[in-house]
C-alpha cells in the first residue's frame, strides 16, 4: 500500500502545479514577490496610500457548482468564484490586490482543473488583481470522484479617508442597480430542485427568443471591479455600494444603511429577465421567496445623492453596463427589512 493506491498521485499533482503556472503568472502585477510555488505568496503595498486599508472577503460558488460539473462548464465557475469575492471587496472602494483559491476534489482531475484555474485567472484580470497562490488537495473518499469544491479569498487595498461604509448615506439620496448578468451563483439549491421537477436538460428552452436554458443559467457572474474603479476615479460622490448575493435586494440592500434610514425600490424601473418568470412558473415559487433568493436582475447597486445620478448612468453605460435608477432612501423609525418599505411584492 502506497499513497497512490490510498488515492492521492503527488506527481500528478505537481504535474498539474506546473500545468497552471503560466496562466497564474500572467495575472501577476509589479507589486508581486517571487513566483508561484513557495509556501505563502508575497506582495508589496502599493505606493500612494496615506493610510492604508486592507479589505478582505471569501466566498464560494455554492451548489451552482453541481450543475457546472454536470454539464462540464469548468471555466466559467472559475470566473464566478473570482466574481463573488472581488464584487463584495470592491463595495468598501477598494481596488482587489491580491487572489487566493482552494480547490477540493475526490481525485486530481487534471483537464477539468485546469479549465477551472484559466477561469479564476481570466477573472483576476479582469479585476486588475494577482493571482497570488492557491492550493489543490486531493481528497479521497471525502468528496466523490471527479466532483471539486472551491473556495476563494480576496484582499483588496483603499486609503482610509475614500472607505466607503454607508455612514455617508442620507436621506433622499437615489440607489442605482446595475444589471446582473442572470442569476450569477446564488439560489442554486432551489433552481436544481426546479430544474428537477420541469425535468429540464441541456436541450430546455425558455422565453420569447427560445434561449437555452442551461446556458443562461451557468451564465458566469459579472465582475463589477473595472466600473467601480472608473467611477471612483472620476470623484463621484458614491455614499454605498452592495453586492446583490444570496438574500437578494431585501437582505443585502438595507445591511449597509445607516440606523433610521432605509431603501425604497420601484420595482418597475427595470426588466426582470425572463429566467426568473420561467423559474417562477416551473416551480410555483411564491413571490416573497422569488425576491428573497434570487437578485431578479440587478447585481450590485450604488447610493449616490440625486445630482449624480445622470452622470453615475453615464459612466454605467458607456463602460458597458446597463443601469437605472431603481429607488431612493426614506426615512423610518425602525430598521425593518419589511417588504412593504422595501416596495418590493409578496
Amino acid at each position: 500500500m502506497d499513497y497512490k493506491t490510498a488515492g492521492v498521485d503527488v506527481t500528478a499533482g505537481r504535474a498539474f502545479v506546473e500545468r497552471i503556472k503560466s496562466c497564474v503568472e500572467k495575472t501577476h502585477t509589479s507589486e508581486v514577490i517571487g513566483g508561484l510555488g513557495g509556501f505563502g505568496g508575497c506582495i508589496k503595498i502599493p505606493t500612494g496610500y496615506e493610510s492604508p486599508v486592507l479589505v478582505s472577503g471569501t466566498d464560494g460558488v455554492g451548489t451552482k457548482l453541481e450543475l457546472a460539473q454536470q454539464y462540464g462548464c469548468h471555466f466559467a465557475v472559475g470566473l464566478d468564484l473570482v466574481a463573488m469575492c472581488v464584487n463584495d471587496v470592491i463595495t468598501n472602494g477598494a481596488r482587489p490586490l491580491f487572489f487566493l483559491d482552494y480547490i477540493a476534489s475526490g481525485t486530481l482531475t487534471p483537464d477539468s482543473l485546469a479549465e477551472v484555474i484559466e477561469g479564476i485567472a481570466e477573472g483576476c484580470s479582469q479585476s486588475e488583481c494577482s493571482l497570488l497562490g492557491g492550493e489543490t488537495a486531493e481528497m479521497p473518499g471525502f468528496y466523490p470522484n471527479g466532483r471539486y469544491d472551491l473556495a476563494g479569498f480576496c484582499v483588496g487595498i483603499v486609503d482610509n479617508k475614500h472607505l466607503i461604509d454607508g455612514t455617508q448615506i442620507n436621506s433622499e439620496d437615489q440607489i442605482i442597480g446595475i444589471k446582473s448578468n442572470g442569476l450569477h451563483s446564488n439560489g442554486f439549491s432551489l433552481v436544481r430542485k426546479v430544474l428537477a421537477i420541469a425535468n429540464a436538460n441541456d436541450q430546455t428552452l425558455y422565453g420569447g427568443n427560445q434561449s437555452n436554458l442551461i446556458k443562461a443559467l451557468l451564465e458566469p457572474t459579472a465582475i463589477y471591479a473595472q466600473l467601480v474603479e472608473k467611477l471612483l476615479k472620476d470623484n463621484l460622490p458614491i455614499h454605498g455600494m452592495t453586492h446583490i448575493t444570496g438574500g437578494g435586494l431585501p437582505e443585502n440592500l438595507p445591511r449597509i444603511f445607516p440606523s433610521g434610514l432605509l431603501p425604497h425600490l420601484d420595482v418597475d424601473s427595470w426588466e426582470i429577465s425572463e429566467i426568473f418568470n420561467w423559474l417562477q412558473n416551473a416551480g410555483d415559487i411564491p413571490e416573497k421567496d422569488l425576491w428573497n433568493t434570487f437578485n431578479m436582475g440587478i447585481g450590485f447597486c450604488l447610493i449616490v445623492p440625486k445630482n449624480v445620478v445622470n452622470s453615475t448612468l453615464k459612466i454605467c453605460i458607456e463602460n458597458g453596463f446597463e443601469a437605472c435608477n431603481i429607488g431612493k432612501v426614506i426615512e423610518s423609525k425602525t430598521n425593518s427589512e419589511n417588504v412593504d418599505i422595501l416596495g418590493i411584492p409578496h
